[in-house]
């Protein structure tokens, strides 16, 4: 039995549940097996550094729905803060349609429902609101 805790324990302690100052939610993070935490913190790290095909497929990244999607929006927003939201138009004006609509619903969520709830992407974001809605 102790072999499987140890186990179990040392698979969670390889996690990442921060890349580059961005936090991953606990709900996103719990739920993700070792494979898909670093795949997510390559996308988050690629992102970072102005790869839009890694954007494009964070908009499309397993969240396991609900709160997990959640935490996912908050950190494209975070990313938004991170680059800035010029640098990070650039990205996004690259995405198909049906990724800017599921980018801008993770937007909308990860802010109105994360660190501080209540944000709109109408404000906080404008000029890539007016790109993720065209």
């Amino acid at each position: 039995m102790s072999i499987y805790l140890l186990l179990i324990l040392t698979i969670l302690s390889c996690k990442e549940s921060e890349v580059d100052g961005i936090e991953i939610g606990q709900d996103l993070y719990i739920g993700q097996s070792l494979e898909q935490n670093n795949k997510l913190t390559e996308l988050i790290t690629q992102t970072l550094n102005k790869n839009s095909n890694a954007l494009s497929e964070l908009t499309e990244f397993w969240c396991g729905g609900g709160a997990g999607c959640y935490d996912l929006g908050t950190v494209l927003s975070d990313i938004v803060y991170k680059m800035n939201e010029t640098e990070f138009i650039k990205l996004a004006s690259k995405l198909e349609t049906q990724r800017k609509n599921s980018l801008k619903g993770l937007l909308d969520v990860g802010l109105e429902y994360g660190y501080e709830p209540g944000r709109k992407i109408e404000i906080e974001f404008p000029k890539l609101n007016r790109i993720l809605t065209e």
